[in-house]
């Protein structure tokens, strides 16, 4: 299935008279790493113990950390507009730091491999730590159906590679231009029938003038081929926050929905 609607104008722009949701950084132990991480958390409009909500865990690039969404894409603001317009499921969006290592912050050589193997690292973190600290701290259903991972970039790629790997704890996964650290569709998925029965949605998006885009068009090409069901949004521009704003826009609108 191919997505072609734009994003509504104005989308990503402050609304007045609407419920607003809450953005806080937290800190969490993570045994993984031996110390104390941040990650920042949305909780919706009138989010409160009373329900339970669904959870997404949105990466960032690896030029990034947990604030990295929030300083270039203002996420709250589009997820408080889809939720003022009943576009949005009951969700809870965390934003983590997809580097684990114990200096997590983006400096100095990106590119370092103990840098790089850290994202590789994050796989043990975001399992064994922070999802175990969200589900303890924060009113949220801890089903498969009820978890999601995506990711821009590096960490689109950490999304497919963590979640296709973990169908038994995600069941709804998406990469916004997923960078060459993206294993192979082989690799990926390699039995295309129990992906299929397992995911709820699979969504793969990219540019049409991003230099990665050969990567996400051999994955997509892999699920087609195999009949695996997913939405493939290729949109106008690059490597850039305008593409992933309006990823975040349509993908988010797709989950915990049965159709």
């Amino acid at each position: 299935m191919k997505e072609t609607a734009p994003a509504l104008a104005g989308y990503d722009r402050p609304r007045e008279h609407i419920d607003r949701g809450i953005i806080e950084t937290v800190e969490y132990a993570s045994e993984t790493v031996g110390n104390f991480r941040k990650a920042t958390i949305y909780t919706p409009p009138g989010y409160g113990d009373d329900k339970t909500y669904n959870v997404l865990y949105l990466l960032h690039g690896i030029g990034g950390d947990e604030s990295e969404w929030h300083r270039h894409a203002d996420p709250q603001t589009i997820l408080d507009y889809l939720c003022a317009d009943g576009k949005l499921a009951p969700m809870i969006v965390v934003f983590p730091n997809g580097r684990a290592i114990p200096n997590d912050r983006a400096e100095g050589d990106l590119f370092d491999p103990d840098k790089v193997k850290a994202f590789e690292t994050f796989e043990f973190d975001l399992l064994n730590d922070l999802i175990p600290f969200v589900e303890s701290r924060y009113s949220v259903s801890t089903g498969r159906e009820n978890r999601a991972i995506a990711g821009l970039s590096m960490g689109g790629g950490q999304s497919l590679n963590i979640g296709l790997k973990h169908l038994d704890r995600f069941a709804w996964i998406g990469a916004f231009s997923p960078a060459p650290n993206t294993k192979s569709p082989e690799q990926l998925v390699p039995h295309p029938e129990e992906a299929s029965a397992r995911l709820k949605l699979l969504w793969l998006s990219c540019g049409d003038e991003d230099s990665l885009k050969p990567i996400s068009d051999r994955t997509h090409a892999y699920l087609a081929e195999h009949q695996v069901p997913h939405i493939w949004f290729e949109e106008p521009g690059g490597h850039d926050w305008s593409v992933w704003k309006s990823d975040l826009y349509h993908f988010s609108q797709h989950l915990f929905k049965d159709s």
